[in-house]
C-alpha cells in the first residue's frame, strides 16, 4: 500500500524590513541630535572665540596665570597619557593572555573610572594620598608629598585615562592570537624580537589611539583633579579650573580664550585618532604591493 504525500502549502516569504526607517529619515534624525547636543555648543564657542579679535586673544594668553595653568594641564596630561598607555597595555596583555583566579574581576575593575563620578574619584584619591592617607602617611616621611602637588594631578589623570588605553589595546590583542608568536618562536626568534617585529607593529595603531584618547580626556578633566591638586595659582591650578574662576570673575573673554585652546587641542587629538588607522591601512596596502 502506497501512501501519498500531500504537498505542503507554499508560505509567502516575509519581506525583510530594516528596524529603523529609511536612510534619509535616519540620517536626518541622527544629524539633528548630533547638531543639538554637540555641534551647536561647539559652534557657539567657536564664534565667540573668533569674535575676541587679535588683541583680546593676546590679552588672555599673555596672562602669566593662564600660561602657568595651560602649561600644567598640557604637561600633566602628556605625562599621564604616557603612563596610562604603558600601564594599560600591560593590563590588557595580562587580561588577554593569562588565565588566573580573579581575571574577570580585574577586567571589570578597569571600567570603574568610567562609572565612578569624578568628584568621588577625586575625594577618594585625596583621602589615599594625603598626609593621613594610606599611601601618603608612608611617602611623606620620606620627603615625597603626593596630594596637593603636580604628582597628585598626574595620578588623578592616569586614573581616569587608564580605561581608554586598556579598552583600545585589548580587542587588538584578542584578535591577534598566539599563532604569529608561536610561528616566530619556531623560527628561532627571541622574545624581544617577537615583541619588536611581530606584536608591536600590530599594536601600534591601537597604542597611538589609546594615547590620544587618554590625552584628550585628561586635558579636559576637572572633577577628579581639583580635590587632589590643591588649586594653587601658578603651581597646581589646571586650565579647566581657571575657566570656572574666570567665569566667576565675569571675565568671559578670558574663559572663552582658554576654552577655545582646549577645544582646539581636543579637536587635533580627534583628527589624529581618525587619521591613524587610515595611515596604517595605506602603509599596509603599499607594503602589499
Amino acid at each position: 500500500m502506497t501512501t501519498r504525500t500531500l504537498p505542503l502549502p507554499s508560505l509567502p516569504i516575509p519581506r525583510w524590513r530594516r528596524p529603523l526607517p529609511g536612510f534619509g529619515l535616519s540620517l536626518g534624525l541622527g544629524l539633528t541630535w548630533l547638531s543639538l547636543v554637540v555641534l551647536l555648543p561647539l559652534l557657539a564657542l567657536t564664534i565667540k572665540a573668533a569674535g575676541l579679535g587679535f588683541d583680546g586673544w593676546l590679552r588672555a594668553i599673555q596672562d602669566e596665570r593662564v600660561q602657568a595653568a595651560l602649561k600644567l594641564s598640557f604637561t600633566a596630561s602628556l605625562a599621564a597619557a604616557v603612563i596610562a598607555l604603558f600601564a594599560g597595555a600591560l593590563i590588557a596583555w595580562v587580561v588577554t593572555r593569562y588565565r588566573f583566579p580573579g581575571r574577570r574581576l580585574l577586567d571589570a575593575l578597569v571600567d570603574l573610572p568610567f562609572a565612578l563620578p569624578t568628584a568621588v574619584a577625586g575625594i577618594a584619591l585625596t583621602a589615599i594620598y594625603s598626609a593621613n592617607g594610606w599611601v601618603g602617611r608612608l611617602t611623606e616621611p620620606l620627603g615625597l608629598k603626593i596630594a596637593y602637588t603636580q604628582i597628585g594631578i598626574i595620578i588623578a589623570l592616569v586614573f581616569i585615562g587608564l580605561p581608554f588605553a586598556v579598552r583600545t589595546v585589548q580587542p587588538v590583542l584578542e584578535a591577534l592570537g598566539r599563532e604569529q608568536e608561536e610561528a616566530a618562536a619556531s623560527l628561532g626568534a627571541s622574545r624581544l624580537t617577537t615583541l619588536r617585529r611581530v606584536i608591536l607593529p600590530e599594536l601600534l595603531p591601537a597604542l597611538l589611539t589609546g594615547f590620544s584618547l587618554a590625552f584628550a580626556r585628561a586635558l579636559g578633566e576637572y572633577g577628579s583633579v581639583i580635590f587632589i591638586a590643591g588649586n594653587k595659582p601658578y603651581a597646581t591650578e589646571i586650565a579647566p579650573l581657571l575657566i570656572t574662576i574666570r567665569l566667576e570673575e565675569y571675565d568671559y573673554n578670558g574663559a572663552i580664550a582658554i576654552a577655545a585652546l582646549l577645544l582646539f587641542a581636543s579637536f587635533v587629538c580627534l583628527l589624529a585618532i581618525n587619521a591613524i588607522p587610515l595611515l596604517f591601512a595605506h602603509e599596509r596596502r603599499e607594503r602589499g604591493r
